[in-house]
């Protein structure tokens, strides 16, 4: 019978599984995640080989993974969920130092979805607000990966594009993962810097730029203020500082600073990508990859309004769609490709009308 009534889906629950030896992080997190509207905890286990047993029963939608157990440690425990449930989000779940740094990106490489900080805060209720500060965002993400955004409905701005003079490239959950893809797929000899933001802390940006720096073509450096911008580097912005360009004496300098968060973040695209359209004006290219959040989307109106032009990772790629979509959805977007295309697309916009 027809009530008159519109019928409503009940809300998505995400449901999450913890996986940690340490029993006042389990029981930390717990309390951050259970204190939270959408967010359900369907289980908590003190190593891998507990979690795995605990898996089809418990069903989650995210797993919180560390990755320093006794019995089946975390990247044991990563392998094993992706041979029985390769889809299912993993949080890696970090401690902020060098070694937790190595060993996150060993995670994320061999597929992680994505990695968060584990508190430092002295008792309890501090280490919970952290905890809701820090990863239930991370959380709240991947549950909507996909995002709200109609892809199918978006108009690219597909006029004749110019040859760039460098390219700016924004990132932020699964940019681990999709750099060394883009990265990877550029010659030795590409003809223009490029200079990076990805969100992460201090330690990990330099693990992150030494690993890239090893499986990249191209020398790859965790950027340093007053660095003279060159062709074929790749500059990635240290966690904890803003990274911009600037023209003095007729050549282009980094600039670092710790001024306020931008979008919540220090790195911000947004930043870079502002000072770059003032230094390189037609000839930046902003490149807009996977990530929460809505960092690169003012960056990307400044580039376009200097005659620059924009290029978004698909949502088919993306493990988190936000960062490009609302690029793509502002009507900022000239081109949206997955990311094993990314590489072709800036070598040819890198070497239009170049001379062999």
């Amino acid at each position: 019978m027809n009530t008159g009534f519109a019928s409503h889906a009940p809300p998505r629950i995400t449901r999450v599984l913890v996986v940690d030896d340490a029993a006042v992080v389990r029981r930390v997190v717990a309390r951050a995640i259970e204190s939270e509207i959408g967010v359900e905890l369907v289980g908590t286990a003190p190593n891998g080989k507990v979690a795995m047993a605990m898996l089809e029963r418990a069903a989650p939608d995210v797993v919180i993974l560390d990755l320093e157990m006794p019995v089946m440690d975390g990247l044991e425990t990563l392998a094993a969920i992706r041979r029985s449930h390769p889809d299912l989000a993993v949080i890696v779940y970090s401690h902020l130092s060098a070694q937790g740094a190595t060993a996150t990106l060993e995670a994320l490489a061999l597929g992680a979805t994505d990695f968060a900080l584990k508190p430092s805060a002295d008792g309890i209720g501090l280490a919970v607000e952290q905890v809701r500060g820090e990863l239930v965002p991370h959380i709240m993400a991947l549950a909507a990966r996909s995002g709200t955004i109609d892809w199918a409905s978006i108009q690219l701005d597909t006029r004749r594009l110019t040859r760039v003079s460098a390219v700016l490239v924004a990132t932020s959950t699964g940019g681990p993962s999709a750099l060394p893809i883009v990265l990877g797929g550029l010659p030795a000899d590409f003809p223009v810097p490029i200079l990076i933001v990805q969100h992460m802390p201090s330690v990990f940006t330099a693990t992150l730029a030494h690993r890239l720096n090893a499986q990249c073509p191209l020398r790859v450096v965790e950027a340093s203020n007053a660095d003279v911008v060159a062709s074929g580097t790749v500059y990635i912005a240290p966690g904890g500082h803003h990274l911009e360009v600037v023209r003095r004496d007729g050549k282009i300098w980094t600039l670092l600073h710790d001024g306020e968060r931008v979008n919540s973040c220090r790195p911000a695209a947004d930043l870079l990508f502002r000072s770059a359209s003032d230094v390189y004006g037609a000839g930046a290219l902003a490149v807009v990859l996977t990530g929460m959040g809505r960092d690169g989307l003012g960056g990307s109106q400044a580039i376009r309004d200097h005659g620059g032009s924009v290029v978004v990772e698909s949502p088919a790629t993306a493990v988190v769609s936000a960062m490009p979509g609302a690029v793509a959805a502002a009507g900022l977007a000239n081109v949206v490709l997955p990311i094993d295309r990314m590489a072709g697309e800036l070598v040819t916009r890198a070497t239009i009308g170049r001379h062999p």
